[in-house]
């Protein structure tokens, strides 16, 4: 017997990071690209890589939703058509969009599917059914709600519900924060945010005495114990933030909740020595310590992160698998990070445990030996049974 679970959407940065996320089990990924939206710090994907990472996720059975989720003056308003039917095109399977000119035009030019974006904290479902008279089929609710309000808002309103389950949280309602305006200049709405919240403040409290705090930033959200709460709300897509993060992150988690969602499905539950291993994986990437947020009770004092850093991960991607050839006994892969020699790599499998790797030299495709590996050469290994392009090349920092 199978059980329903909601779709994986990951963030896609990146063509690599798309093709990395869905080889790693994402149901969809979500990207922008060089205009209208919020992460212009990102790489984010010119008209050739949208058609390329379209037709690669579609190929593997996974989706794509473009994010148009700034705020726009009517000039950039002019340009948004031809960009449209760009994406109609290429057959895009939906857009996320936040303002109300924007969901006029992309439904008045185009056939796109619109998903409204946290931007617009939809948190009622008053709001959401106003939405829906517009022609909105999915919202994406605010960080706010819990997931006994998000199956409340879709029950009333009988809309696709898609919710936040892991990575960075907003300290104010999303959408609506306005201090980077403030302290830099940057409009965190227009794509422009410096993350303000993040800094350390002096507080007075009229005592004489200077104190010091980082009580703005939150912890991340890690809600993979939640699986089963999110499934019996219908919720229909779980969203893991991170468009600006690192191949590392995009693969590791979409590996993780991949496994944990194909574990319930076959199971109907998540009683598994597995979710320790799962859990162990989710903390060798770069995060600050992880809490539910306000997925089940609303998030307090206890979700503010104090620390001046997050929580470096020990684990960086040394490198990407391109092809690993069985007849002449060689793997190719390009490296991302510096490596030693003898060091210990981890192959990161679509699925199962990471394969320790021992190095025992680098070359390179010449066969020229190297103490130290160069990010953007190309590394000749030994066979590796069961690696796979866009595997992951682990190593320990």
């Amino acid at each position: 017997m199978t059980h329903w679970v909601p779709e994986l959407l990951i963030p896609a940065g990146s063509l690599e990071k798309l093709k990395v996320a869905v080889s790693y089990g994402a149901d969809a990924v979500y990207l922008g690209g060089q205009k209208f939206g919020l992460r212009q710090a990102a790489d984010n994907f010119t008209a050739q890589e949208l058609r390329e990472g379209v037709a690669f996720a579609h190929s593997k059975g996974a989706m794509v939703y473009v994010v148009l989720n700034s705020f726009l003056y009517d000039e950039e308003l002019k340009d948004l058509p031809d960009f449209l039917k760009l994406l109609d095109e290429i057959k895009v399977d939906a857009v996320i969009v936040s303002d109300l000119g924007v969901v006029k035009t992309v439904l008045e030019n185009s056939n796109l599917i619109v998903h409204l974006s946290t931007q617009a904290s939809c948190l009622n479902q008053y709001a959401a059914l106003a939405w829906k008279e517009m022609g909105v089929k999915r919202i994406v609710l605010g960080r706010e709600v819990s997931i006994a309000e998000a199956k409340k808002i879709k029950d009333v309103s009988g809309l696709e519900m898609e919710m936040f389950i892991h990575g960075s949280m907003c300290m104010a309602y999303s959408g609506h924060c306005v201090i980077s305006n403030y302290t830099q200049g940057r409009d965190s709405n227009r794509g422009g945010c410096a993350h303000s919240c993040r800094f350390e403040y002096s507080i007075d409290f009229g005592d004489g005495e200077k104190h010091y705090s980082h009580f703005m930033s939150s912890k991340d959200l890690e809600g993979l114990r939640l699986l089963d709460e999110f499934t019996k709300a219908g919720i229909d897509s779980l969203k893991v933030e991170g468009r600006m993060k690192s191949h590392h992150y995009a693969g590791t988690v979409a590996k993780v909740y991949s496994e944990a969602l194909s574990f319930y499905e076959s199971n109907g539950h998540l009683l598994s020595d597995d979710l320790y291993e799962w859990e162990k994986e989710l903390r060798k990437v770069s995060h600050r310590e992880y809490h539910q947020g306000s997925l089940v009770t609303a998030a307090d004092h206890n979700s503010i992160f104090s620390e001046r850093d997050h929580a470096d991960s020990d684990y960086q991607v040394a490198g990407i698998v391109l092809e690993n050839n069985q007849e002449s006994d060689f793997l190719l892969a390009e490296v991302r990070a510096p490596f030693h020699k003898n060091a210990e790599l981890e192959i990161v499998p679509f699925q199962g445990k990471p394969i320790l790797y021992p190095l025992d030299g680098i070359k390179d495709v010449t066969g020229d030996s190297y103490d130290n590996s160069r990010p953007g050469m190309v590394m000749k290994l030994p066979y590796i049974p069961g690696a796979k392009p866009y595997n992951m090349l682990r190593a320990a920092k």
